[in-house]
């Protein structure tokens, strides 16, 4: 059976991290998106109003945080946290829209307690995931792209046996590993790094077991990954 396996060099940058995983099977996520989930983050977009508090984008804490996170290892030029792309959209009045029921989901819960939230189909994990600072070189395909963009030497990313899952963090989900209409058994993982938003996360997570029950048909399980229990069996 495989793993969830947070590394040690994560664990060297964030020592006081906390990351939410749940794992979602049996999930049916190709029908219409409900009326409900619609609204449900249509709410969210604008309760994430409440995140941007200063007039500069990169002065608002949770950007601020995650940007200082961001310094700690290699990045691609330009790659940022996910939440912070969220809140961009959200400044700029261009709010965050409908994907398919999965993803609405999580990005309502993201976007309503200011964590980054992405997910996998778990069926496409070859081998163990492993979050950690990489060598580098690892194959990874961009939605879209038909030439791998590697992983670089010192970055802090996602990855399998086969390749990078997802870069620098939380940044950019690749294509092998994306939900999709046709998945049915997916990791999802929500990353905070600073210390007294515990039970924060502890409500998101529960955001999102909530919903993804009542419209995903789905199994949950759910798992608090730390330095003390840094590794799960998917």
């Amino acid at each position: 059976m495989s793993q969830f396996i947070a590394e040690e060099s994560f664990w060297n940058l964030f020592p006081n991290a906390t990351l939410g995983v749940v794992l979602l099977k049996g999930i049916k996520n190709d029908g219409e998106v409900p009326q409900e989930l619609k609204a449900l983050l249509s709410k969210s977009n604008r309760e994430a109003e409440k995140f941007l508090v200063k007039d500069k984008f990169n002065e608002n804490p949770i950007v601020a945080n995650w940007r200082s996170a961001y310094q700690k290892f290699k990045t691609k030029k330009g790659a940022r946290c996910s939440i912070e792309a969220l809140l961009k959209r959200v400044e700029k009045e261009n709010p965050v829209g409908s994907i398919n029921p999965l993803v609405d989901i999580y990005n309502s819960a993201s976007l309503q307690f200011g964590f980054p939230c992405g997910a996998e189909d778990m069926d496409a994990f070859v081998g163990d995931l492993k979050l950690g600072i990489t060598s580098g070189g690892d194959e990874f395909y961009l939605i879209g792209d038909t030439e791998s963009s590697p992983t670089l030497e010192g970055e802090l990313c996602y990855r399998d046996e086969q390749g990078a899952v997802c870069r620098c963090f939380n940044w950019r989900d690749g294509e092998r590993t994306m939900i999709t209409g046709n998945t049915t058994n997916a990791f999802l993982i929500m990353e905070n790094v600073e210390e007294g938003r515990e039970n924060e996360l502890k409500q998101a997570i529960s955001m999102i077991v909530e919903y993804a029950e009542k419209y995903l048909s789905a199994t949950v399980e759910t798992f608090f990954v730390t330095a003390e229990n840094p590794s799960i069996l998917l």
